[in-house]
């Protein structure tokens, strides 16, 4: 038997219940992975509570894309996977649980120098950030402004774009910007007079913009000082992106990500877990909680106050 987490009605935390469950079988093509960490995305919640579409629940349903554990299982028409292989699960679904079976398309080896936890964390937070960056095209010697630097997805965005030779300006509170220094970023404070703010690091405005937090704020500053509306993209405001003028990726956007979007978001994790490894990315990790903990892990997230990343262990 193994244990998870589920729900059978839309509403708060406290819809979700820890239940043991039938262990299932890795069919053709899949394998079963033993859990040993579960990273939380905010979209686990939003989805919860009905905040982003998924249809009627007409059976149990399970929450989470990204994990890391050991290979317990191989089903038929498996070659390069055995028992015992250490994995990244990214992009995956039903991930809260003690042991999950996944099709091999959504592996990725774990070095050896990645903890399970920071493993857990790449996922979303990494594949969405790497694959906005792409997309708005940031390269060397531009500046780039991101909302909510200091969240998982945040802290991504701004190590990524480091990477490729970009200047960074985050968005952040107060209490979180010596962290955004460490990685590189020069933070500024939310608030009225942000565009000022911002405008006293960079006269001349920005080249791109990216909201990962969705206020009014965000986009009335990205909007005054990107000068390229092109380059301006949001996670969080998909179904306002059009009317705003802007572009968007997921976040409850219409239009689905591309198969390049999609395929840029994979990319990202093997990419990131080698990084990763050589001590050249970091993963903050805010708060580690027992899987039976859930509800409590996603009333943390929904507060807007976690700096990194939560994560469950079975």
């Amino acid at each position: 038997m193994a244990f998870a987490i589920e729900y059978e009605e839309f509403g708060g935390p406290e819809v979700l219940r820890y239940r043991e469950v039938p262990a299932a079988p890795a069919g053709p093509g899949e394998v079963v992975v033993a859990v040993r960490a579960i990273g939380v995305n905010p979209i686990d919640a939003k989805v919860r509570r009905a905040f982003r579409p998924s249809g009627p629940i007409t059976s149990p349903r399970r929450p989470g894309a990204d994990a890391s554990g050991v290979i317990s299982a191989v089903g038929a028409d498996v070659a390069g996977w055995q028992p015992g292989d250490e994995v990244i699960v990214a992009w995956g679904a039903r991930t809260y649980a003690s042991e999950v079976v996944v099709p091999v398309a959504l592996l990725t080896p774990k070095p050896a120098g990645v903890s399970f936890e920071q493993a857990a964390a790449l996922g979303i937070p990494a594949g969405t950030a790497h694959q906005a960056l792409v997309s708005l095209d940031v390269s060397a010697g531009e500046t780039v402004l991101v909302h909510a630097g200091a969240g998982a997805v945040g802290q991504a965005a701004v190590q990524l774009a480091r990477r490729v030779g970009a200047r960074v300006i985050a968005t952040a509170s107060e209490p979180n910007h010596a962290r955004l220094r460490e990685l590189g970023a020069e933070p500024v404070a939310y608030r009225a007079g942000l565009a000022e703010r911002v405008r006293a690091l960079a006269p001349d405005g920005v080249d791109a913009s990216l909201d990962l937090v969705g206020t009014d704020e965000a986009i009335a500053v990205s909007k005054e000082l990107t000068r390229d509306p092109a380059r301006i993209g949001t996670i969080v405001l998909g179904p306002q992106a059009a009317e705003l003028g802007i572009r968007a990726w997921s976040g409850g956007s219409p239009i689905p990500l591309t198969p390049e979007e999609l395929g840029l978001r994979a990319d990202a994790v093997p990419l990131v877990a080698l990084l990763l490894a050589a001590g050249r990315f970091e993963v903050e990790i805010a708060q580690v909680l027992p899987l039976a903990e859930a509800a409590e892990a996603h009333r943390l997230s929904e507060t807007g106050h976690v700096r990194g990343k939560l994560i469950l262990v079975p």
